[in-house]
């Protein structure tokens, strides 16, 4: 029986972008995808306190993270089911520090996300965070 994942992910705004980060191609499970800042929620580890930490692993900034999710679904890494957690953050100071995890990241618009990248859940996650501001 495969491992069941719980990972949170980050949609940051900055005014009216959204951090796009694009995974290595190193990495095991969706190299070379844009996506969000996103990972596992470690055992007993708190969803929003692994967000803060993968946020700080992933790009260094300082945000204020929106304790309420905007959305929840399935999906898979690998073989294994996972159920991923949404927030909504805002940028309030520092420039990116990308880790080993992306090799690019870029500031969008959610539309631009939508056409870059091919997560169409993230997408539509994306599109219901900006509806908050």
């Amino acid at each position: 029986m495969s491992t069941f994942v719980v990972a949170v992910a980050a949609v940051i705004f900055k005014g009216e972008r959204v951090l796009a980060m694009r995974r290595s191609m190193a990495k095991d499970a969706g190299a070379g995808l844009w996506e969000t800042l996103s990972g596992r929620v470690e055992p007993g580890e708190e969803p929003l306190a692994a967000l803060a930490r993968e946020i700080e692993e992933e790009c260094g900034l300082e945000v204020r993270i929106d304790a309420r999710p905007v959305d929840a679904y399935a999906a898979r890494r690998g073989s294994a089911p996972m159920v991923v957690l949404v927030y909504r953050a805002e940028w309030i100071a520092g420039e990116v520090r990308r880790s080993d995890e992306h090799d690019a990241h870029a500031w969008w618009t959610p539309e631009e996300f939508r056409r870059e990248s091919t997560l169409t859940r993230l997408a539509d996650a994306i599109d219901r965070a900006a509806a908050l501001s």
